[in-house]
């Protein structure tokens, strides 16, 4: 199953705001009378004194005037000539100057004398450029704010005054065909979901019977096991309205909006009841109340708030079901999960071996297989994959094929698929010394000799020494079946086996490598939860000491008082380094009983960089029957 299926997306806006020329027309007006208002309007005129201005009139040189107050502009029947100190002098046709303070009556008549034309104009008002002026500031931010609104409104917001509606799609019965019969393994959850679509298909039938659906349902799981899934199969299924949002929709920049979203979904889902409300990442929203140094989120828990009073507070809720998908319910807040609110959880765990071998079926339909391919040994060989790796392995295979120009895709796409997805990408462009190749071909040869031969350990299914990003070298063991509690015996044989590759080290080339680093960590974890979790030493048998689960939120660490003496934790690592050292022990004398084998399986490495787990078997086989 794959977490996130992609969900019908509505008809989304012109995303360049270029296609729309209206949203441009306030920002280029405001700019051009800006433009207007600092470019000066005698910016061509050559300015004069009286004294010039008079002397060019007596000398018959003046084509026109234009009067004004007491500013004169106008034209010259030929240039005249001004002097500029320290510069060229500047030649002029049109001109300005202004009349003198005491006047001059004998102006127009001298005008009038020379059959000069004399134009007049009205004083300009200095107010109203001052007003302009003044307002120019709040022309430009009244334009900002148009700007904005326009955002709002092409992002589907409705503008700046509806922030707090609803981020909620609804869809119906026709925009979703995901059914019950498209979802591979959770039958559990299954079969409590369509509890709940047959309720708002015929809730007369429960009523009847003195029943009510619960209020809210909490799928749980590890990322990928199909929680979104499942839900899309409700929506198709159901039949009636089915409201999808994420919990992250619900907080904005705004303080309160979340909790006004809150109110406004419940509002439209009552008018559409019986109706769902899908919302998914529910960690977003309700993360656990007042924890942390740094207090609460005061918006995230005003939409929490709001939400658990919709659920169950004084107005009753009835004919609308509230479902919810998280991947962390370690930090949700105890309120949600009382009774009369998300009462129902619904664990999605990561799929069995029978149920990988389904969710393989429904996605290899629309794929080429090649009659090579084994849905149910890659059923097998896939633990630990979510139904979406599954669907991103087949998916890589299918580039693999494509890339090599294959009909189909065959078993060996599928194989480099699989180790691409665990391991990650080849590194092509590394090159080892023989050295260094030697080495690391000895160091995965001492697991797999280790993991081959100990009775408890889980079978080895490769050898590779091809660099990847993750690692120099891997030996990949996978379980014959499914297990879900582990014996003493094969935790400790699974410490061996991280051991194997730093014992053939040291026995090889009497050194240690740093590639041994990821083994060591996880050894030291594993045998760490041996003795504080599991009871797996001889001196903790009947305690954990300090093994319960760790806190997630800071605060709560710092405020917690230790629960075991300096004595017992000095005790605790005692039994952890006497489990690693009889771990290592024991591998070592399987590799010195084996040392035939050990260097022929690493030549063997050398020479092809990579052998199966059928392979190291045969070799271990044969040196058995020589040896015998």
């Amino acid at each position: 199953m794959n977490d996130k299926q992609q969900n019908p997306q509505p008809q989304q806006q012109p995303a360049n705001k270029l296609q729309n020329p209206r949203s441009w027309i306030v920002p280029i007006l405001l700019l051009l009378l800006f433009i207007w208002m600092l470019v000066p309007s005698n910016w061509n005129r050559t300015q004069i004194s009286y004294s010039n201005f008079r002397a060019h009139v007596e000398a018959d040189n003046v084509a026109r005037v234009t009067v004004q107050g007491d500013q004169i502009t106008g034209v010259l029947k030929s240039p005249g000539t001004k002097k500029v100190e320290g510069s060229d002098d500047v030649q002029y046709t049109e001109f300005e100057t202004y009349l003198p303070s005491f006047g001059d009556e004998e102006l127009m008549s001298l005008l009038e004398s020379k059959n000069v034309m004399v134009n007049t104009e009205p004083t300009r008002d200095p107010w109203l450029w001052y007003g302009i002026i003044s307002f120019l500031p709040l022309l430009i931010i009244l334009g900002l704010v148009y700007a904005q609104t326009r955002r709002f409104q092409s992002q589907g917001g409705g503008g700046i005054f509806s922030v707090g509606k609803s981020q909620a799609r609804m869809y119906d019965r026709s925009e979703v065909e995901t059914t019950f019969d498209e979802v591979a393994g959770s039958e559990a959850g299954k079969q409590e979901l369509k509890e709940v679509v047959s309720f708002l298909k015929d809730p007369e039938r429960i009523r009847d019977m003195g029943g009510e659906i619960p209020k809210g349902i909490l799928l749980a799981g590890p990322p990928g096991t199909g929680k979104t899934l499942l839900a899309r199969a409700v929506a198709g299924e159901a039949e009636v309205p089915f409201f999808s949002i994420t919990g992250s929709d619900f907080l904005e920049m705004f303080v309160g909006v979340g909790a006004k979203r809150v109110r406004n979904l419940f509002q439209d889902a009552k008018k559409e009841a019986p109706s769902i409300i899908f919302i998914d990442e529910m960690d977003a929203i309700a993360r656990r109340r007042g924890a942390g140094l740094g207090g609460g989120h005061d918006e995230r828990e005003q939409t929490l708030n709001q939400l658990l009073s919709e659920l169950d507070g004084f107005e009753p809720n009835e004919n609308v079901v509230v479902m919810t998908a998280t991947n962390r319910p370690d930090i949700l807040d105890p309120a949600i999960s009382r009774p009369g609110r998300f009462d129902r959880k619904i664990t999605v765990d990561l799929p069995t071996t029978a149920d990988r071998e389904q969710i393989l079926e429904i996605y290899v339909r629309n794929k080429k297989l090649g009659e090579d391919v084994d849905l149910k040994a890659l059923a097998r060989g896939t633990p630990g994959f979510s139904g979406a790796d599954l669907r991103n392995l087949l998916n890589e295979a299918a580039l693999l094929a494509a890339r090599e120009d294959r009909d189909v895709i065959h078993w060996v796409d599928i194989e480099e698929a699989r180790d691409k997805v665990m391991m990650g990408l080849q590194r092509h462009g590394m090159t080892m010394t023989e050295a260094e190749k030697r080495m690391i071909a000895y160091h995965e040869s001492g697991h797999a000799i280790v993991g081959a031969l100990l009775p408890h350990s889980d079978p080895v299914h490769k050898v590779s020494i091809i660099p990847r990003s993750q690692s120099m070298g891997a030996t990949q063991q996978f379980p014959e079946k499914e297990q879900y509690i582990y014996r003493k015996e094969y935790m400790l044989d699974r410490l061996s086996v991280m051991m194997g590759g730093r014992c053939a080290e040291t026995l090889v080339f009497e050194t240690a490598t740093s590639g041994a680093a990821n083994d060591l960590q996880n050894a030291t974890l594993m045998a760490r939860s041996m003795v504080q979790e599991w009871g797996m030493s001889e001196r903790f048998k009947y305690m954990a000491p300090g093994g319960q689960s760790k806190e997630v939120f800071i605060g709560e660490q710092l405020g917690k008082s230790r629960e075991i003496s300096e004595r017992t934790a000095q005790e605790v690592d005692e039994e952890v380094e006497e489990l690693l050292r009889q771990a290592y022990e024991r591998a070592m004398q399987v590799l010195r009983e084996r040392r035939h084998t050990l260097d022929r399986m690493a030549a063997l490495l050398e020479e092809r960089e990579e052998i199966s787990g059928e392979e190291v078997r045969a070799i271990l086989k044969e040196d058995e029957n020589g040896s015998a």
